[in-house]
């Protein structure tokens, strides 16, 4: 209800200093000013579903590649060995490094479904204005907003083996195109979470 409430009263809160500021009444439906920042005020962020449904779409296309070419390639004296992201998972399961494999699995398959996953129900959810239970939803929501920079933890492990293992002929760690498209999910996933605005929830009939 305090989000309704909020908006029915004109009351917006600034997305840069976190302001609550009462709206003119000649502002309601557009643009106003923060009197303490001077940012941007709206009710509601214009063309935030449009934006967020974009970047979504663009995740979701970037993830088949992510998981269909190599993210690494291992060269040790001449000979190379490319491996996606699900064959890493294997290998590392063989070789006896469970923990690893479950950290890379978490952060490269699991969490980047569940953001996608997840924004795509709330999109939806608000494009078809289901009836759903709010405070789950917004809690659902921070989850997604929270989790979003850790799937870089396979990206980090990887472009710190690049750095250490540089050995010519010896022994060579290389990304692959795999990596780059991966990156990409991560970093518009992040994206497509910051152009949801939230309140958005809140304008939901209660289930």
């Amino acid at each position: 209800m305090l989000g309704e409430v909020a908006k029915t009263l004109g009351i917006a809160r600034c997305h840069y200093c976190g302001k609550a500021c009462q709206m003119p009444k000649e502002s309601m439906e557009n643009a106003a000013a923060c009197p303490r920042c001077g940012s941007a005020l709206h009710l509601r962020n214009f063309n935030s579903l449009s934006s967020t449904w974009a970047l979504l779409i663009t995740a979701v296309i970037l993830f088949v590649p992510a998981n269909v070419y190599p993210v690494m390639s291992v060269f040790m004296f001449g000979n190379g060995m490319a491996d996606t992201i699900i064959s890493g998972i294997i290998h590392l399961m063989h070789a006896g490094q469970y923990p690893i494999a479950i950290l890379v699995f978490v952060a490269s398959i699991l969490v980047p479904l569940f953001k996608m996953i997840g924004l795509g129900a709330l999109l939806l959810a608000v494009q078809f204005g289901w009836s759903i239970n709010r405070r789950q939803a917004a809690t659902i929501f921070r989850i997604i907003n929270f989790i979003g920079p850790w799937s870089m933890l396979d990206l980090f492990m990887i472009s710190i083996l690049v750095t250490l293992v540089n050995l010519g002929f010896i022994a060579t760690i290389q990304t692959g195109p795999g990596a780059t498209a991966f990156a990409g999910v991560v970093v518009v996933t992040m994206l497509a979470a910051h152009t949801f605005d939230q309140r958005i929830i809140w304008d939901l009939v209660e289930e």
